[in-house]
This record gives C-alpha cells, structure tokens and sequence, in this order.
C-alpha cells in the first residue's frame, strides 16, 4: 500500500510518483548552497564520503559540472555523484577555485566586474 502524504501544489500533478519515491523530489537541491559575495559565486555542495582524488569539478561553456565516483571494494558497493549548475553571470574562467575539507566541497567563481546577470526578470507579487 502507498503511504498518504499531501503533495505540495507543484508536485499536485506528480502525486502518484511523489508518493511512490517520497523525498525524492524537492531533494535534488538538499546539501547544496549557493550565493554571491565579494564579486564570485559561491558554491558548497555537501559530499561525505568522498575522497578529493575521486572528486571531478569542470566548467563547460556557462556550466558547472560536480561529479565524484567512490567505490568500497570491502562492502562491494559504488557511491557517485552528479550535479551540473547554470549561473546567471559571466564568470571569470580562469579564476576558478575548488577546495574540499571535512565533506563539503567549496567552489568559488569569480564574476567580472562589467557582468550583468541574465535571463527575465520575474516580478513577484504578494
């Protein structure tokens, strides 16, 4: 039997498969944060259990790739990993940093200064 649960309204009209594989969706985004300061985007993504060796962090034409692959030959089981990130500004290739300690993966991207952000502004109202 499926469990009942009260979809969220975006997910009204994907009730049956949220109530086939809860926590799945909304969750693509949990233990990932990103923000703006001192001119560069900052990403951290949350990735216990991973080795720096087997982290693989690319930028391919406006877009950041986070991929990582651990394989635990003691418990025959394989973990991967993989995000790809669209910023809303020019970043400054050759500027970008990645750091990892204590499972939090840290990219920072630095933005021109003449970047202006893109897409449509969306007005909200309340």
């Amino acid at each position: 039997m499926l469990p009942v649960t009260t979809p969220s309204s975006w997910t009204q009209s994907l009730d049956l498969p949220s109530r086939l594989f809860p926590g799945v969706f909304g969750a693509a985004m949990e233990g990932v944060e990103l923000y703006e300061e001192d001119d560069a985007f900052v990403l951290t993504v949350d990735m216990p259990g991973f080795e720096r060796e087997e982290i693989d962090v690319t930028w391919d034409e406006g877009r950041l790739n986070v991929a990582a692959e651990h394989v635990d030959d003691a418990h025959n089981s394989k973990k991967t990993y993989h995000r790809s990130f669209r910023l809303p500004k020019d970043i400054e290739e050759d500027g970008i940093a990645a750091s990892y300690r204590n499972g939090v993966l840290e990219v920072t991207l630095p933005i021109p200064e003449d970047a202006i952000a893109t897409g449509t502004r969306i007005e909200v109202e309340g």
